[in-house]
């Protein structure tokens, strides 16, 4: 199958088309915490080969993680700012979003990085605030750690910060946790400003969506699931100013047949490592249950979803590629405006996604714009 013109892709009807973005593995290990042999490296040469392969198959942004310390599997990182850049440097329409992670970076520094990286790559890149879970990696880099909701109003000041910069000369801000008099930074971003994502879901982490993000990312969830976090995002950004986009996380296992995909998520969580799994499960699960409503991500999540580090099991995305497109397009109807993607063998299977998934979504997508507009049609005859 082939992919359909980008210029074709906004439906009848006025839906935009689902965006798609991928995990960088830039962290040793993977995106699963199993011992199951993985054709996916960490290294930069594998990288820029794979950011090449998602841009020729449709994706539309890369995420890299932001690693510390060594932990469930992941000994070796790679830090995420330079190393976007690199994917950039390696690409010409792929836009890279950078993890950034509050108390290690600076609003001014990761501006200006950002910024400069914008001038450079004509605005390919944005960012990804992190809040943090991982306490044990603060206290061995000797950065406090927050309690859990001032973590988000710590996010909530640096988005405002990194906006604030970016788009005013003479830029004041008195927060608790950043202060700038009358700061100006030249050159601003190229073009568009860079958009900036966020993740949890905790009560703290969706009103801070809601209020200053330009995207929400959600772990992984049915679409029933879903639809719940999106109405409630939606009710709280209509009280404001703001319009935060939805991308859910997904693992993908895409095979010729279901029984194929079914039995290599099998192997994956047969072989998973049990003490990694259990020990990420406490840090993540302490992390939520810290909040004052004691649930955040990860608070429902099983030994199966844990293998996955941001629950992608759950999205269901695991079968044949119309199956898959079928799933993927109800996560659409349940409010994602982008869907996450995690691989086991991340260069093929991007490229399999790519031409045998994506053009199905497409498809579909058209199908349904087009039942869609048609509808009041026949109605009024």
């Amino acid at each position: 199958m082939t992919i359909p013109d980008e210029k074709n892709l906004v439906s009848k009807d006025g839906t935009a088309p689902l965006r798609f973005a991928y995990w960088v593995p830039n962290v040793s290990g993977g995106l699963v915490i199993s011992k199951i042999p993985q054709r996916t490296s960490w290294d930069a040469d594998y990288n820029r080969k794979l950011a090449q392969i998602a841009e020729k198959a449709g994706f539309d942004y890369a995420l890299t993680q932001i690693r510390f310390t060594a932990g469930y599997g992941a000994e070796y990182q790679h830090e995420s700012v330079a190393f976007s850049h690199a994917l950039l440097a390696a690409t010409t329409r792929l836009k890279v979003i950078a993890a950034i992670l509050p108390g290690p970076w600076n609003p001014t520094l990761a501006a200006k990085q950002i910024a400069t990286i914008s001038q450079l790559t004509e605005g390919r890149i944005a960012v990804n605030i992190v809040s943090g879970w991982f306490s044990g990696e603060f206290r061995a880099i000797g950065e406090p750690w927050l309690d859990h909701d001032e973590r988000y109003r710590r996010s909530e000041e640096f988005i405002r910060s990194l906006k604030g910069i970016w788009t005013q000369d003479n830029f004041t801000f008195r927060g608790d946790f950043y202060r700038y008099t009358n700061y100006t930074l030249k050159p601003k971003p190229a073009g568009a400003l860079p958009e900036v994502f966020q993740g949890g879901s905790s009560r703290a982490a969706r009103d801070m969506a809601a209020r200053v993000s330009d995207w929400y990312f959600t772990n992984g969830n049915t679409p029933d699931g879903l639809r719940a976090q999106v109405e409630d995002i939606r009710a709280k950004a209509a009280q404001g100013d703001n319009s935060p986009k939805i991308g859910v996380n997904a693992f993908v296992i895409a095979r010729d047949t279901e029984e194929e995909a079914r039995s290599v998520l099998d192997d994956i969580v047969a072989q998973a490592d049990p003490d990694a799994v259990k020990a990420f499960g406490h840090e993540v699960k302490n992390a939520g249950k810290a909040s004052p409503e004691g649930e955040g991500n990860w608070a429902k999540s099983t030994f199966e979803d844990l293998v996955q580090y941001n629950d992608g099991f759950r999205s269901n995305l695991i079968g044949t590629p119309d199956q898959i497109a079928e799933r993927i397009l109800a996560l659409k109807e349940a409010g994602a405006d982008l869907i996450l993607l995690a691989f086991l063998h991340f260069q093929e299977e991007v490229d399999y996604f790519g031409r045998e998934v994506l053009p199905r979504v497409r498809a579909l997508e058209a199908q349904r714009s087009a039942r869609t507009t048609a509808a009041p049609t026949a109605a009024a005859a």
